[in-house]
């Protein structure tokens, strides 16, 4: 028994061995780069109303106000290290009915900066539902408090209802905060609520490209803000707006990037991106299907000359209700012998490809076609293959050499697993 261990173990060192020649540790820290720059401190500022409408008990049979703080506390616990957050309160003050104090009624609670838990969850422990809903004035608060720096800037509101301060209109408010450039990303959640606080609350979230959600129960509230500060410390990449055009000809000219536009059902949009020779065009699209559609429907995406000659196309269709639908398509110009005698001083001339994007959704009559739906498209420019190079294995290596280490591995360990299978059979017979 003993000779069967010492024999199995010999098996998996072995195996082990010819996995570290073939594949050392250090291979993948290699590739790194030695001299990474730290990325600069994301902030994140959590916004609170603690208005008069916090107090209702519809929560897990809690008041608002009780699933928020147990909310926080759960969140304060998992934020991570690098992150500086902030908390903001609105409506927590002021109990009277004086319309321009209330809406005025918006404080820091906790400082943008690195945490102390028990200083925070101390201040929230202090709180009670009170006054107004001044949602505008404390977006414009929470901005003023994420400036400066070179970090992702969040702000994530928590209400359970709509802006109580007009003509202050929130959701311009976002708009205008948006339009400064300052790629500050508002995140809403609501507490129970009413049509008019979802509309509102999307509203916000979207003129800045953030998210909304709609909130039932407490685990749910933790839940959603742990993943917004979690992801403020691993950024996404902002889209960026753009209008696509009715034809090629007056279509925005797109650099490598990520763009954000608006399409409604069966219509066209065209953009256009510069390819040089020995160059690869690599684009894809993303339609979210916001709203209820019909069955059979579809996404396209083609690449045409500027004289309307299809170069390459990709299509997806669905069946039934979904919320993405995405398709992509690459085109390689290659190198022509002309294009590789050209100097520095007479680099060749850049091929205008244009780029269509349409769909074939369709809505019942009750359904709102506008605005349209929200469109993703990545563009990104690469340097075409070369036919003569090795062909990646699947992001394992590149290359034959790889394929024939990897078959003399199994192979060789077929032989062993083979050994020892006999050996193990020669000795039962024996006893």
């Amino acid at each position: 028994m003993i000779n069967r261990k010492r024999l199995a173990a010999g098996a998996c060192g072995l195996l082990a061995a010819l996995a570290v020649g073939l594949f050392p540790a250090g291979a993948a820290a290699d590739d790194e780069p030695a001299d990474k720059t730290p990325a600069a401190a994301p902030k994140v500022e959590l916004v609170l109303d603690v208005s008069g409408s916090m107090r209702a008990r519809d929560i897990d049979g809690q008041t608002r106000m009780s699933a928020a703080k147990q909310a926080f506390n759960d969140v304060l616990d998992a934020v991570p290290a690098e992150v500086r957050l902030g908390i903001r309160t609105l409506g927590a003050d002021y109990p009277g009915k004086d319309r321009k104090v209330g809406c005025k009624d918006t404080k820091q609670l906790y400082p943008v900066g690195p945490l102390d838990r028990t200083e925070a969850k101390t201040a929230i422990a202090t709180l009670a539902p009170t006054g107004w809903t001044p949602i505008g004035p404390a977006l414009l608060g929470a901005a003023d408090d994420l400036e400066g720096g070179d970090g992702t800037r969040r702000i994530v509101l928590i209400t359970d209802g709509e802006d109580t301060c007009a003509p202050l209109d929130p959701c311009e408010v976002a708009r205008d905060i948006a339009a400064k450039g300052i790629h500050l990303v508002i995140d809403t959640l609501g507490l129970v609520p009413d049509a008019k606080t979802r509309d509102q609350l999307s509203c916000i979230a979207e003129a800045t490209g953030g998210t909304y959600t709609s909130v039932q129960h407490t685990d749910e509230l933790s839940d959603r803000v742990n993943q917004l500060v979690d992801r403020a410390a691993e950024p996404v990449v902002t889209p960026v707006a753009t209008q696509g055009a009715t034809q090629c000809a007056k279509a925005p000219r797109l650099e490598p990037g990520l763009y954000s536009d608006r399409e409604t059902f069966g219509q066209h949009r065209w953009y256009r991106v510069d390819v040089l020779p020995g160059q690869e065009l690599r684009a894809s699209v993303s339609i979210g299907a916001d709203r209820a559609v019909n069955n059979d429907y579809g996404v396209l995406l083609r690449a045409v000359t500027v004289h309307g000659r299809e170069i390459v196309r990709g299509s997806e269709a669905g069946n039934g209700r979904t919320d993405v639908i995405s398709t992509g398509l690459r085109y390689p110009k290659p190198e022509s012998a002309d294009d590789a005698d050209d100097t520095d001083d007479t680099k060749p001339a850049a091929e205008s490809v244009c780029l269509e994007v349409s769909n074939a959704f369709a809505a019942a009559p009750a359904v709102k076609t506008t605005p349209g739906m929200p469109v993703e498209l990545t563009v990104d420019i690469v340097d075409a293959p070369d036919e003569s190079s090795d062909v990646a294995a699947f992001g394992l290596g590149r290359g034959w050499w790889l394929l024939a280490v990897l078959a003399l591995t199994g192979l060789l360990a077929g032989v062993l697993w083979g050994w020892i299978s006999r050996w193990r059979v020669a000795v039962w017979r024996t006893n």
